[in-house]
């Protein structure tokens, strides 16, 4: 299971497009609302998640995805199921996706020490340990991060591609919806 956590003022293209993308190419996706299951994003747009913090186990976990947004990424720090699921997808090798401010809480947990990682402009400081690379989306063994909602697109292909282990996974998937290279 993917686990998509949402939190009040999260970027909503970066979430949906994200879980659409997932979906898209068959696999299992939970939203998690932190604390509640309604969530209001960034521009007000309300989404209900499949779950809330608190009904997450995470036993089926195989990766962990935090979309941007503010302060949708402030809250997303100061969840400590949020923090845990994101140290326990990295301690097991899962997949641990995050986009355009969001990064910065993987740089805080310490995920990205020796990793190449990207993040929306002004969040540079707070990949710590990263060596930071100016791309759409970087993939770099099972963290994967990208600049923000224009490169939401590259984004989720890119979890698809490491999700199935190589690069170009996601062309059959990228080609029917028309995203060119």
């Amino acid at each position: 299971m993917i686990y998509v956590f949402l939190a009040d003022g999260f970027e909503e293209a970066e979430a949906l497009v994200t879980v659409d993308i997932l979906r898209r190419a068959g696999y299992k996706v939970t939203c998690v609302g932190v604390d509640k299951k309604e969530i209001v994003g960034a521009h007000g747009i309300k989404i209900t998640a499949d779950i809330k913090t608190g009904e997450y186990s995470g036993v089926d976990l195989e990766g962990v995805v935090l979309p941007g947004g503010m302060p949708g990424t402030r809250n997303l720090m100061a969840n400590a199921t949020v923090c845990n699921a994101a140290k326990t997808a990295f301690k097991t090798g899962k997949l641990v996706c995050a986009i355009c401010a969001a990064p910065a809480v993987l740089g805080r947990l310490g995920l990205l020490k020796g990793k190449a990682a990207t993040c929306y402009p002004g969040f540079e400081d707070d990949l710590i340990g990263a060596r930071y690379v100016n791309a759409p989306s970087v993939t770099d063994g099972n963290i994967v991060t990208a600049k923000g909602a224009g490169a939401v697109f590259d984004f989720g292909f890119a979890i698809v591609d490491a999700l199935e282990g190589y690069v170009g996974a996601s062309d059959e998937l990228r080609e029917s919806m028309q995203c060119t290279r």
